[in-house]
């Protein structure tokens, strides 16, 4: 399996519901380092598994959606605890969305995960498999 990773960074503000959160029940900030993987079996004509500027981009585009935002007040969020694993899926499931758009070229990718790191050594991964 080939795979192209390419990374950003967004900055955002939110708190979670639950006792288990303890001081994360607060509103609070984060910065999370997301990293998009996107695979192939076999290399496209142009050998390449994604053209890794249009990746970029997307995982740009979709990170400015939340950038420098409560989480919180965000409708898309309503009633959900953003926790880093609902968003690495959600990050991943927006990264299809612009795949199925169009808008990561022509090549079929077989699949896309999203870590979504909250430190230097914490971080959730989700995983879409794709029929390339």
């Amino acid at each position: 399996m080939y795979r192209v990773m390419v990374k950003d960074r967004v900055m955002i503000a939110h708190s979670l519901r639950g006792e288990i959160f303890g001081p994360a029940q607060q509103l609070h900030g984060a910065t999370f380092v997301v990293e998009a993987t996107f695979s192939r079996r076999a290399l496209d004509a142009n050998g390449i598994v994604v053209d890794i500027g249009l990746a970029h981009a997307a995982v740009a585009a979709i990170a400015g959606r939340v950038a420098y935002k409560n989480l919180d007040d965000l409708d898309f969020f309503a009633g959900q605890n953003t926790t880093v694993e609902f968003l690495a899926g959600w990050f991943a499931s927006e990264l299809v969305g612009k795949l199925e758009a169009g808008e990561l070229g022509p090549a079929p990718l077989d699949g896309i995960a999203v870590t979504l790191w909250e430190s230097d050594v914490a971080s959730a991964t989700f995983e879409v498999e794709l029929s390339g």
